[in-house]
């Protein structure tokens, strides 16, 4: 029974450490689209903020779940926590700084596109941002394992 107790502890603060990676990506998801994310995605409706939204939350989950594979470790708990942190974090830096590097070489601004809804449709800039966020989450995935 103290395994199982034990076992959950450490889902708890790794549950943590994946919650606080996340809110980072939130941010700096916020940073680089116009407007106040949480506005735009639970007040305004935005289809397209929702996608990316979605693309990135997913490919942080997949980041901190190949991180938390590569952390066990015979150095302990704190270490896992520590490093999955670490990996957490610099998928946040790869996917931003990838999307904005391919906003740089779209017409337009990207994240004002990817914003733009067409009737009930988001733009089509919506889903190659989402696909470009889990893109980024196989690559830092693959490198952390």
């Amino acid at each position: 029974m103290a395994e199982i107790f034990e076992s959950a502890g450490t889902a708890l603060l790794y549950g943590l450490v994946g919650f606080v990676v996340m809110a980072a990506g939130f941010i700096a998801l916020d940073l680089v689209t116009p407007g106040k994310l949480f506005h735009v995605v639970w007040s305004e409706r935005n289809r397209g903020a929702a996608v990316l939204l979605a693309g990135q939350t997913l490919a942080i989950g997949l980041v901190i779940e190949e991180s938390i594979r590569a952390s066990e470790s015979e150095q302990g708990l704190g270490y896992g926590l520590v490093s999955t942190l670490l990996y957490g974090m610099a998928g946040v830096v790869v996917m931003t700084v990838i999307s904005l590097v391919v906003g740089l070489l779209t017409p337009g601004r990207l994240g004002a596109a990817a914003l733009e809804d067409n009737g009930d449709r988001p733009h089509p800039a919506a889903w190659v941002m989402a696909a470009t966020y889990l893109g980024a989450a196989f690559m830092v995935g693959a490198a952390v394992s």
